[in-house]
């Protein structure tokens, strides 16, 4: 009799690109339209995911309380989260910008009530990071992954930084901690203790 011994897989952990600040000034400053900075300084500044930051009505940004509701978002659930002041400032001036004015979706596409399609934004957020120089692949959710290590570094609760990704678990959420260059650094090596 044969035996085969079957081994299991485990899923490879990936870690996520994160940009450091200057990186995402440097490619925010690449952006020439005002739509695509509206959109850029949503991902980054509350970390959605582009399908949310494409489906967000002019109805979720909230400004006399500073939040924007995100409406089905992963696992269709809704969340609120913060709306930055610099952000405001930059979304205002966009809907002033527009000849056609959202009155449904606040970025919409060939169509103001179709959504922007998510393939043009992440093409000029591509093309950005290449003009800027960054060695690294720009995408979309690496603002995401951004948003998050940033506010870890900022010293900001895991728990809390859940709730603003979404996130239906704080493990997916603690990946965070493996790329935070504040939080890998506040460990000393034992080398350090050394008499070298």
């Amino acid at each position: 009799m044969v035996y085969q011994i079957h081994s299991v897989s485990k899923k490879k952990s990936i870690l996520p690109v994160v940009l450091s600040k200057e990186e995402v000034e440097l490619v925010y400053k690449q952006i020439t339209s005002i739509k695509y900075r509206a959109i850029f300084l949503v991902l980054y500044s509350a970390g959605l995911r582009i399908s949310e930051v494409l489906n967000l009505q002019i109805k979720d940004i909230d400004s006399s309380r500073m939040v924007i509701t995100v409406k089905g978002g992963k696992g269709n659930k809704d969340r609120t989260v913060m709306l930055s002041e610099k952000l405001l400032v930059v979304l205002r001036e966009y809907y002033r910008s527009c000849k056609i004015k959202p009155y449904k979706y606040l970025f919409f596409g060939t169509s103001p009530d179709k959504p922007q399609h998510p393939r043009w934004v992440q093409d000029r957020i591509n093309l950005a990071g290449k003009k800027a120089g960054i060695n690294k692949n720009v995408t979309c959710h690496v603002l995401r992954h951004s948003f998050a290590t940033h506010l870890l570094e900022n010293k900001v609760d895991v728990r809390r930084i859940q709730l603003l990704m979404g996130h239906g678990s704080l493990r997916t959420t603690s990946i965070y901690m493996h790329v935070s260059s504040s939080y890998i650094n506040e460990t000393k090596s034992p080398l350090d203790s050394l008499d070298l």
